[in-house]
């Protein structure tokens, strides 16, 4: 009876199995289901996002490499991703670098981001010792003022402190001496404000920062009473030499990116006396550490023209886009049509598309899922492109050792 019911269920089994067989060799037979090509609305709903005048859709991502096993398309992220992927540098200046990441996934793009905001090293002011502050801003306020100054130098050339002491390798040390005579007498060049009664109120920025490259002149509380006066006293540092003197220094003047950030306003009489001390770390310790400003990336749009626009309604078109996406070419005979002539420019507000179904139909707005552009503002601490550089290294060392914990 048992054996009965084995070949029964054996029996069975190969019927479906056969079944299945049969079934897959007639889809693959069909002519409107090509193997290894996707159709094209499926493939359309692959790389783009349609922008549909009340919301986006196809909005998600296939990242399983079997998705479209079925069709025999092979969707694995690192073989699209070694034979397609590209940087195209589209504007560089100063501080701000735009460009283009194609070919690439929307985790890997947001990881480039979230690198360069929080983990790209900079240097920035982490302790001030306060000799004297008059002045009507508390200690802690001024202290975090100062730590928000973005500082130019270079923190390839720096160690991070850690537990060591402060010395030339690992920390910058910056003296802030200024005070405001009374009566309209003031000490150094003349500055900005001037009061009727004659009295004065200096505004301190950031240039009256100044680069000690020996070090803290401020000495030890312990040391100060020492009985010993011949011997010189220790400082908050241990500079066993002059930092301007080390070559990587002689090229690279240390400082604030910009002398024109206001500190603090001193009124007659007030002073402040201090100094401040840099060291290197990463915006996910503390955001003064952030290299960058905003950092930020946007899908590609594309807009496109599914029937023609004339006349007035290609008027109404271009008039109706905030930012000037579209054109009008004349096309002979008085005639008058609307073109696509600044894609990038597109928000995606919209705006073109909600005066009802027929322009709906007439535009297609969409996004190029695996191309970004992506901007870097810098904060003056290193250029963009350096910075982006940076962030490829760390993303890299990232892998290896993921790579390495898995081996």
């Amino acid at each position: 009876m048992s054996s009965s019911n084995e070949n029964t269920t054996s029996s069975s089994g190969s019927e479906q199995s056969d079944s299945r067989n049969d079934t897959l060799d007639f889809i693959e037979k069909l002519s409107d289901v090509p193997m290894g090509k996707l159709p094209p609305h499926i493939d359309f709903q692959r790389t783009r996002v349609d922008c549909k005048a009340d919301a986006p859709i196809h909005t998600d991502t296939f990242q399983y490499s079997g998705a479209y096993a079925s069709m025999g398309v092979d969707n694995s992220l690192l073989d699209s991703f070694s034979s397609n992927f590209r940087v195209e540098v589209i504007r560089l200046e100063k501080d701000e670098m735009e460009f283009d990441m194609i070919g690439i996934d929307p985790a890997i793009a947001n990881a480039f981001r979230r690198i360069l905001i929080a983990e790209v090293p900079t240097m920035a002011i982490e302790r001030v010792l306060i000799a004297n502050n008059t002045s009507v801003i508390q200690d802690e306020v001024l202290s975090h003022r100062l730590g928000l100054i973005p500082i130019k130098a270079d923190p390839r050339l720096f160690e991070f402190t850690e537990n060591n002491a402060a010395n030339e390798k690992n920390t910058i040390v910056f003296g802030l001496k200024v005070r405001c005579e009374k009566q309209g007498k003031r000490k150094g060049p003349k500055r900005e404000g001037q009061e009727q009664d004659g009295q004065t109120r200096i505004t301190v920025k950031s240039k009256d920062l100044v680069w000690l490259p020996n070090g803290s002149n401020f000495a030890l509380e312990s040391e100060g009473s020492s009985s010993n006066s011949s011997s010189k006293p220790k400082t908050y540092t241990s500079f066993t030499c002059s930092q301007d003197s080390l070559p990587e220094f002689s090229s690279n003047p240390v400082g604030p990116t910009d002398g024109d950030i206001t500190i603090a306003r001193l009124g007659p009489g007030q002073e402040i006396e201090l100094e401040a001390l840099a060291v290197k770390g990463i915006g996910k310790t503390h955001a003064k550490w952030s290299p960058v400003a905003p950092a930020w990336y946007r899908m590609l749009p594309e807009v496109i023209i599914l029937k023609d626009i004339e006349d007035e309604l290609a008027e109404k078109l271009v008039a109706t886009c905030p930012v000037k996406v579209f054109d009008i070419e004349d096309i002979g005979n008085g005639k008058k049509r609307a073109t696509v002539a600044r894609p990038r420019k597109c928000t995606l507000c919209r705006e073109c598309i909600r005066e009802g179904k027929g322009w709906e139909d007439s535009l297609s707005l969409r996004r190029v899922k695996d191309h970004f552009i992506f901007t870097i503002e810098s904060t003056g601490v290193l250029p963009p492109e350096v910075l982006f550089t940076e962030a490829v290294k760390i993303l890299q060392d990232k892998c290896e050792r993921a790579i390495t914990d898995l081996c």
